[in-house]
């Protein structure tokens, strides 16, 4: 893979101008020197390399070089990355990981400065990136923007850390992420206010709408743990130049099957405006966040996607500043080792710890639903065996319990609804935002030893079949 002359002929998708056209694109040494007006000869749509506006690559379970390695034959050539959660686990020196370990491959991440370090004072993570971490991170120039910023509350009530933060941010002449899900009226519109520029939580389109409206851009997101282009989408042809889209969590088996392609196969098949719908992956995100992307123009670095059409969306190829990175669903590029990196501090647990003691009254139940990261509650009687609550099959009313990973404390343990488990109990130290272990079961034992799983191996996620205890 090295950077040399070529031409690439087709039909060019022009995002900056807003046409289609056929033509050639020329580069050598891994730019573009120009494009001409021609006849297509090849049946293939020349468009911009395509960046993720808003990503945890964490959520992928794959260190950034892997990650690449999988999101280029989809045509992605860059992401907005926030190591929000690797931070929660390691602090300052996860994001410098993160930053040294993408550095090793050709591709374009644009790493943020996680803002909310712990994500709330009511979680226990492994490290705080407080208002000096910050200003060291925000300067590097790697870190392009102040990740998102969840404390609302903090940002609402002027918090004296939080408001450093978004100064910092400022004096840096960088962006400034958000997170508000459900935010609106005067709170939305002070929230905006204290120089937050994007939201990637909207769940309705009024919401999305009045938070444009006030000037922020949305992002659309569409990952593994939340969905919302199903109801969105309309935006991008309402407001064309203050959408864009976003995975924020991508599993990797999601990864394995598509990325932004997917989304932009969906949304010609909408009937949305083709220009608008790659503009969000493409236009936007190189001017709102700055990025140094090309843009398939003269002077730019070659980060191109070619595909053999709109409507099917198949990526042939990608190109990253000249070099060809995938070709017909195989990556080009190559797998790099690490030593790993962790924090992990406790031993096993018992039965004993995280049982229930029956009391008068009803108990508070979560409710899940599929697809959503808000949750519900509800009122029910509890089960009671033996004078203990214990979980419910019948009633998909399931035991959940939380473990601090880093120090020996007691665990947090409560009830939820609609996760549909019939035997058995997984566990999983892959788990926002702090990353604790988080468990739910249909039995303590089941339960006890998913946990004790996840401690063996120092994290992951782990599953028991209460009917084969070999599992």
């Amino acid at each position: 893979m090295s950077a040399t002359f070529f031409e690439i002929n087709g039909t060019i998708v022009d995002v900056t101008a807003g046409s289609i056209y056929e033509g050639t694109v020329i580069v050598n040494d891994g730019k573009i020197t120009s494009i001409r007006r021609e006849p297509a000869t090849r049946q293939q749509f020349i468009l911009p390399g395509l960046i993720d506006a808003h990503i945890h690559v964490e959520s992928s379970m794959l260190i950034p070089s892997e990650f690449a390695r999988i999101a280029v034959t989809h045509g992605t050539t860059g992401t907005v990355s926030d190591p929000h959660e690797i931070a929660n686990v390691l602090g300052i020196d996860g994001v410098r990981f993160m930053i040294a370990n993408g550095s090793k491959v050709p591709f374009r991440f644009w790493f943020g400065a996680p803002s909310c370090v712990p994500a709330t004072p009511f979680e226990t993570a492994g490290a705080e990136i407080g208002v000096k971490e910050i200003g060291e991170l925000i300067t590097m120039p790697e870190v392009r923007y102040l990740s998102e910023m969840m404390n609302f509350p903090g940002v609402l009530a002027k918090d004296p850390g939080v408001m450093a933060k978004l100064e910092l941010a400022k004096q840096a002449g960088k962006p400034v992420d958000g997170h508000a899900p459900g935010v609106t009226g005067q709170n939305a519109a002070d929230y905006i206010a204290a120089g937050i520029s994007t939201d990637h939580e909207c769940f309705t389109l009024g919401e999305a709408r009045e938070k444009i409206g006030l000037g922020m851009h949305v992002l659309i997101r569409e990952g593994s743990a939340a969905r919302n282009f199903g109801t969105l989408w309309p935006l991008i042809d309402e407001f064309p130049g203050q959408v864009m889209l976003c995975s924020d969590d991508k599993h990797p088996d999601d990864l394995v099957a598509g990325h932004l392609d997917r989304i932009i196969r969906r949304g010609i098949v909408l009937g949305l405006d083709p220009i608008n719908l790659i503009r969000c992956c493409t236009l936007n995100p190189v001017i709102h966040y700055d990025l140094d992307a090309g843009l398939l123009r003269p002077g730019d670095p070659a980060d191109i996607t070619v595909v053999d059409g709109l409507a099917s969306f198949k990526v042939m190829e990608t190109w990253i500043g000249g070099v060809k990175v995938a070709e017909h669903g195989r990556t080009l590029i190559a797998g790099t080792t690490e030593t790993p990196i962790n924090r992990f501090g406790i031993g096993p647990v018992s039965e004993d710890a995280i049982r229930v003691v029956a009391a008068d009254g009803k108990i508070r139940v979560m409710t899940a639903a599929d697809g959503e990261l808000i949750t519900g509650s509800e009122l029910a009687d509890p089960l009671v065996v033996d004078g203990n609550v214990v979980s419910d099959i019948s009633r998909d009313i399931l035991k959940i319990v939380v473990k601090n990973r880093y120090s020996k404390s007691p665990a947090g343990i409560g009830f939820i609804r609609n996760f549909g488990l019939k035997r058995g109990a997984i566990a999983s130290s892959v788990a926002h935002d702090s990353h604790n272990i988080v468990a739910v079961g249909t039995d303590d034992s089941s339960i006890t030893q998913a946990i004790n799983l996840v401690i063996r191996e120092k994290g992951g996620i782990a599953w028991v079949d209460s009917d084969h205890s070999d599992v």
